[in-house]
């Protein structure tokens, strides 16, 4: 199974504002990009829900960033229950000596 590509937001921007301009056709961007058709219409979609290029590439940074510090919350929440256990662990085994 391939993993799924992936794509940044400044390029998401870049190719819907070559799409915007008008001089290519929507088949043919695509193609170069070496995105699907839907992927373009997709990204065009949510960037004029945003409102501009700028808006929604911060979105999307936002959106990656947040990811990020959830991903590193739940490390570091793993190792403090870890080092929790393990000073219950080392205050039993002390008692007992």
């Amino acid at each position: 199974m391939s993993k799924r590509k992936t794509y940044t937001a400044e390029f998401k921007a870049a190719a819907v504002s070559r799409l915007l301009e008008g001089n290519e056709k929507p088949s043919i961007l695509s193609y170069e990009l070496g995105v699907t058709l839907t992927q373009l219409k997709t990204w065009k979609l949510a960037q004029q829900a945003a409102g501009s290029a700028e808006t929604f590439v911060r979105q999307k940074v936002d959106a990656e960033e947040l990811q990020r510090l959830r991903r590193e919350n739940k490390r570091l929440v793993e190792e403090n229950d870890i080092l929790r256990k393990a000073s219950v662990f080392f205050a039993k085994r002390a008692e007992k000596a």
